[in-house]
Order: structure tokens, then sequence, then C-alpha cells
């Protein structure tokens, strides 16, 4: 799906998504990545939610979001229960949803100002 989306500041906001990539401001992404308003994380290990260990989630604490939109890939999968205390114990809100609600929802709350960042899985 393509989005046309405008912004009045330079922020990453996902312009287009589908089963196999990504548009993300102009960078084309065929993998699974992290995305906030100011960084593009594309060399992001894990494959699938499934494949979501906790030693993954560094690099999207070390952006300090205050919501964490998790996008599952065409259907919403949750992760296990150890990665939902993880955010939990760092007092991050996470909200799992399929990929794309993840890219709208996002897109929405960068606009607001929010500090919201997305970890978005393709498939």
């Amino acid at each position: 799906m393509k989005f046309t989306l405008e912004s009045s500041s330079r922020v990453n906001l996902v312009r287009a998504y589908s089963r196999t990539e990504l548009r993300i401001g102009e960078e084309l992404v065929r993998s699974s990545c992290i995305v906030s308003a100011e960084r593009l994380i594309t060399d992001w290990p894990p494959e699938g939610v499934a494949a979501l260990a906790p030693e993954h989630l560094d690099a999207i604490f070390a952006l300090a979001p205050e919501v964490v939109l998790l996008g599952t890939g065409e259907r919403q999968r949750f992760p296990p229960a150890g990665i939902r205390a993880a955010f939990t114990a760092h007092g991050v809100g996470l909200e799992v949803m399929d990929l794309g609600a993840a890219c709208r929802t996002y897109n929405v709350l960068v606009q607001e100002e929010r500090r919201a960042v997305a970890a978005l899985f393709l498939g």
C-alpha cells in the first residue's frame, strides 16, 4: 500500500509497505528494521517475531521510546512473554499489530511528535 503523507518536519515516515519491502522516506528496505523519527536501523538481525530475543531489544531501548509498535507481518503475532516483560521492565509501552497497522500508527504518532519507534517485520 502506498501512502501520500506530507510532513512539515524532517522525520522518517513510512511511505509504502508490502510483504517484501518498505519505503521509509526515500530508502527502500527489504528486511526487518527499526524506525524512529530520527533513525532508521536496517541491520536488525531478527527475521520475524518468532526469532525475536531479548538481546535484539537493546537497539530499540537505546532510542528511548515511550511506545514501540511491533509490526509482525501480514498477521498479528504476539512475542513471547519474556519479550513483553522486558518492555514492562523498561517502562516502555508495546503495541503489537500487523505490519500495515503498525506503519499507519507509527506515522500518526511521529507526526504528533510522540517518541514512537516501530520495529517492523516483513511477510
